[in-house]
């Protein structure tokens, strides 16, 4: 992806396995990133063990704060913004009938509306560019559902419609607007499930495997280059075959 070469670029969530990889690659295409997120140690990590990182502590759930957080990003990284990557998220897990309202508030909170105003004042920024990238980070369960996440589920599913939304707006002034659905991926998330439980996950999976945080990371370097300009509101399932739209 030569193309990515002093793109500069807005990482969320660059603390987490997804996250650090998604960095990782970018660093090696020779983006400028800006990465963000809530752990100070994760951080600094990235910062110490890539050479083109500039990072900035930030708290999505802030969000009265998005706007200037945006305009912080984009002043470290220089006059234009290129693309954003919104891959921050939460679980806060329970069955429907248990599900407390402020577990369902915060995560529609965090990962949908954070989702859409990080998208927002990102696109103000890129307007003046006359082009950008934005892809979104849901998940396979937006699509399939899953047992006690009916919060979770319906932020990432919110997330794909919004993102069509999106798109439809701002095609035409040179804004690509896409999301990335990964499935069941090697993090420290899925190191802690029972093992029965992982295998019957990887029963489901035609390609037998979890995916690695570089699968999702790849599939981020192709939609922020230029070789998917012609790809708009749509989203890249990166799962094994697990489910296919």
């Amino acid at each position: 992806m030569n193309d990515l070469k002093n793109k500069n670029i807005i990482v969320t969530g660059a603390s987490g396995g997804i996250g650090n990889s998604i960095v990782k690659k970018l660093n090696e295409s020779g983006a400028n990133i800006l990465a963000s997120g809530t752990r100070v140690e994760k951080l600094e990590e990235l910062k110490t063990n890539f050479n083109r990182i500039k990072i900035l502590q930030f708290d999505i759930s802030q969000t009265d704060k998005i706007e200037e957080f945006v305009e912080n990003a984009s002043n470290m990284l220089g006059e234009n913004l290129d693309c954003i990557i919104n891959n921050a998220g939460i679980t806060k897990d329970n069955l429907s009938i248990r599900m407390n309202l402020d577990d369902w508030k915060r995560v529609i909170d965090i990962n949908l509306t954070s989702t859409f105003l990080l998208s927002k004042f990102a696109i103000k920024k890129m307007l003046k560019n006359k082009s950008g990238k934005i892809i979104n980070i849901t998940s396979i369960v937006g699509h399939t559902g899953n047992v006690g996440q009916a919060n979770y589920t319906a932020s990432k599913a919110g997330i794909v419609a919004m993102s069509k939304s999106l798109a439809l707006e701002y095609a035409k002034k040179n804004i690509n607007i896409n999301c990335i659905s990964p499935g069941f991926i090697k993090t420290a998330m899925t190191d802690k499930i029972d093992e029965k439980f992982k295998e019957s996950i990887i029963a489901k999976i035609p390609s037998a495997r979890l995916g690695e945080p570089d699968d999702v990371a790849n599939a981020v370097c192709f939609l922020a280059s230029n070789q998917s300009n012609y790809i708009n509101g749509e989203t890249l399932h990166v799962n094994g075959g697990m489910y296919m739209a």
